[in-house]
């Protein structure tokens, strides 16, 4: 299926699903839908990182250190998170993410309510191509250092900078 295709529950400032549209569509007009945002880091703590392929619908070759996407329709964040993860990663098998957080994105041109999970992917990674042009992990001072000289996806970056809020807050876990 073309991802322009997938067909995603558009929803409201509350996350109340409100219609239906495709991806595509959700995109070029801006409706509010819901995506994951999952941190994955290896056996020895440290974060992938990636570059996007130039064909993605939103923020073509920018740098990302989450995997995830869009919601499909009646999937529930949970389901979404662990898929997008497998997929993203090119493993299987992996534990369940956890879920840590959910906030309202609200970026120039796109809204969506953002879930953020962890998870540790100790196996080998096989990112998908359609997906990941280039990836490497990270320490978390090597992301720091990288933050100002890359292109990063505005939303990830603002999913990080909740993430360190979250974590330096000691904020109490989630449940999607």
């Amino acid at each position: 299926m073309n991802p322009a295709d997938e067909i995603l529950d558009i929803v409201d400032e509350d996350d109340v699903v409100v219609g239906q549209a495709p991806r595509g569509e959700a995109t070029a007009r801006g409706l509010r839908h819901r995506c994951v945002f999952i941190e994955a880091r290896d056996a020895a703590g440290r974060l992938f990182v990636h570059r996007r392929t130039a064909t993605k619908l939103v923020f073509p070759s920018h740098y990302d250190m989450f995997v995830g996407g869009v919601v499909g329709a009646g999937e529930p964040y949970d389901v979404a998170a662990l898929r997008e993860a497998e997929e993203e990663l090119g493993v299987s098998g992996l534990p369940r993410p956890t879920p840590l957080f959910k906030y309202l994105y609200e970026g120039p041109a796109h809204s969506w309510w953002s879930y953020v999970y962890e998870v540790r992917c100790p196996l080998p990674v096989r990112p998908q191509a359609e997906e990941v042009e280039w990836h490497t992990f990270l320490t978390d001072a090597e992301l720091e250092g990288r933050l100002g000289d890359w292109t990063w996806v505005p939303d990830g970056l603002e999913a990080y900078g909740r993430l360190r809020d979250f974590r330096a807050g000691g904020g109490a876990r989630a449940t999607a």
